[in-house]
């Protein structure tokens, strides 16, 4: 495997796990960066742009194949990654001083006050504890990007259970509810406060809505196959009562993951550019690690968080059997925290993975901010094999030797 970019002593483990993805578990195009101390010690990439090497030329127009391989400013689809990063945009208000946490959503939002949504508070909205993960009637592909459809379903929408209560994760919903939130409070579409506010400033190639000048640079993403058995080691298998879910037509597993029917063609130009800030956001590895390092402290003289900013993201605000993923996960101010469901480096970690297999996340007590993207999209929704492999590596360079034993 021919491996781009530069690994730091000490984080060799990094490279050595990234080179057996691709050896053993099927990957075909991805990046790793991280950050330690506001400062990138690991920057990698390999693969083909494309997830299968071939398909559309991207910015071409001309249905040529395209077998290029990852760039050093190759971006990708991250899917649920960029729950994360859209996080940092009311907390940033937060902070700021132009949201309370604790105010009703319809403070902001006054449609949002119907149909049983009035104590429904942007607290609830960020843990997804808002009972509101479904929509009664799903929307087109064309009405989930149209900056329009899904806030206004929304403000109509009685939710599954009693706000606050207790949680279930807004797969595609976190979209409408955030983006509205930011437009109300900011008067700017989340996409271009990402932009102008947090992108910006730290030099990110990160986009909720890619211009149209960035779209040569985007890969195709698609499904790879899980891999075999590697010595009989490897088991995939979801536990029987998560595969029920997803069988079931009237679950709120399906229900939530199905609220765009049909399923939108996440490689098509126009869903690229829409400002979907649960599912759309497309970015490097560097990017993302760049931006969790920026949460919790420095990096290059920007820092997002202030300290109190940085305790509200990580401080738990729900746990316990997720009533959509059905396993037990842990959230914190829209951000997931480690556990079980989502592992990440160690106990005070917080970041967001996206379904299929992309990662961000912070560690402030190891100084660790980490990105993994990928063009494969795996099964999986919280603990791709392999970002966790990349995590243990990461796990692995930075423990003390009595740590490691």
């Amino acid at each position: 495997m021919d491996v781009q970019g530069t690994v730091e002593a000490g984080f060799e483990p990094v490279r050595d796990a990234f080179v057996r993805n691709f050896e053993r578990l099927n990957e075909r195009g991805a990046a790793v960066a991280v950050y330690r101390d506001g400062r990138k010690v690991v920057d990698l990439w390999a693969g083909t742009r494309d997830v299968a090497g071939q398909g559309q030329g991207q910015g071409q127009g001309d249905g040529s194949a395209d077998a290029a391989p990852w760039a050093v400013d190759t971006a990708q689809v991250v899917r649920s990654a960029t729950k994360g990063v859209a996080a940092a945009v009311p907390l940033l208000l937060h902070q700021r001083g132009q949201i309370d946490l604790d105010a009703p959503v319809g403070t902001y939002w006054p449609e949002f006050k119907s149909a049983g949504k009035e104590r429904v508070l942007v607290r609830h909205v960020l843990s997804h504890r808002a009972g509101l993960p479904v929509l009664d009637r799903p929307l087109t592909p064309a009405e989930a990007i149209d900056g329009e459809s899904g806030a206004r379903a929304l403000a109509a929408q009685r939710p599954e259970w009693e706000p606050g209560t207790d949680h279930g994760y807004h797969a595609h919903t976190y979209s409408w509810l955030i983006a509205e939130l930011v437009r109300r409070v900011t008067g700017r579409s989340v996409g271009r406060w990402i932009a102008e506010e947090i992108a910006r400033p730290l030099g990110l190639d990160f986009w909720v809505g890619l211009p149209a000048e960035e779209a040569h640079r985007v890969g195709l993403i698609g499904p790879v196959e899980e891999p075999t058995a590697v010595g009989g080691a490897l088991r995939l298998r979801p536990k029987r009562s998560v595969s029920e879910a997803y069988r079931d037509a009237e679950s709120l597993t399906r229900r939530a993951f199905g609220v765009i029917e049909p399923r939108p063609d996440e490689n098509d130009p126009a869903y690229r550019a829409a400002e979907l800030p649960a599912s759309g956001g497309i970015s490097t590895a560097r990017a993302l690690a760049r931006c969790y390092a920026a949460m919790i402290g420095p990096v290059d003289g920007h820092r997002l968080f202030a300290p109190a900013t940085l305790t509200l993201a990580r401080t738990e605000e729900s746990a316990g059997p997720d009533r959509v993923l059905v396993v037990a996960t842990r959230f914190g101010l829209g951000f997931m925290l480690h556990g079980p469901a989502a592992p990440l480096l160690g106990p005070g970690s917080f970041g967001h993975p996206g379904r299929g297999g992309s990662l961000g996340f912070a560690d402030p007590e190891s100084g660790i901010a980490m990105g993994y993207v990928t063009n494969g999209m795996r099964k999986g929704v919280t603990a791709d094999p392999r970002a966790q492999a990349l995590v243990r590596a990461v796990r692995s360079a930075t423990s003390s030797p009595d740590e490691a034993i």
